[in-house]
């Protein structure tokens, strides 16, 4: 006699729970391994990491002299920081900009490296705020020039900044007059740019 309707649906139950148990357990097993994998891997990192004694014992005379002129770039670059950041708060909604999200640029993520140590770790934060902070103030730099002066020099400009090319040609005016206003306001590549990852949303433009 076949089995009824209700028989191979309670079956069918049946084997959907064992299944999901079966992924249950799989899940369960692969984040074990996975856990033991990263631990495994931060300690042969860790295995890599040179103590300060080994690392000063290993530097030259003439880099440990030159030091403080690197290190003196600190008030530089917090002035530099303080200034952009202060410009763009006050001229960037007056000029209908859109404000440069600064924590887009300075991202300080290799602290947590177990491979470095600690003088490492303060170069690797030194040198992720000085870029930072230059790229956030070009950026901050290319849309003011955007707005007041989109005009391409006439000879060849090495490492321009990505809103260069949309500006107009040197010496042509009549594109200059007539296309001013339009590239003033052309920041839809800004506007419409998702999120990075884990970023909260920009605020709503001016």
């Amino acid at each position: 006699m076949p089995p009824s309707i209700e028989e191979l649906l309670a079956r069918i139950q049946s084997l959907q729970e064992q299944v999901e148990q079966e992924y249950a357990r799989l899940r369960a097993e692969f984040e074990q391994q996975r856990r033991a994998l990263a631990g495994r891997l931060v300690e042969l990192q860790r295995q890599q990491r040179v103590s300060l004694w080994r690392y000063l014992r290993g530097t030259r005379l003439s880099v440990v002299l030159t030091a403080p002129v690197i290190y003196a770039g600190w008030p530089v670059f917090a002035l530099l920081d303080l200034f952009v950041t202060v410009y763009q708060a006050v001229c960037f909604p007056v000029y209908r900009i859109p404000k440069v999200r600064r924590a887009d640029y300075l991202v300080f993520d290799r602290a947590d490296l177990p491979y470095l140590n600690a003088i490492e770790k303060f170069n690797c934060f030194y040198c992720s705020y000085g870029n930072g902070v230059i790229a956030y103030a070009r950026e901050i730099a290319a849309r003011t020039e955007q707005y007041w002066c989109p005009i391409k020099h006439a000879r060849r400009l090495y490492g321009a900044h990505d809103r260069y090319p949309t500006f107009f040609e040197h010496g042509d005016a009549e594109a200059f007059r007539q296309g001013l206003e339009r590239l003033r306001r052309q920041f839809d590549d800004i506007r419409t740019a998702p999120p990075p990852e884990g970023a909260p949303p920009p605020p709503p433009g001016p």
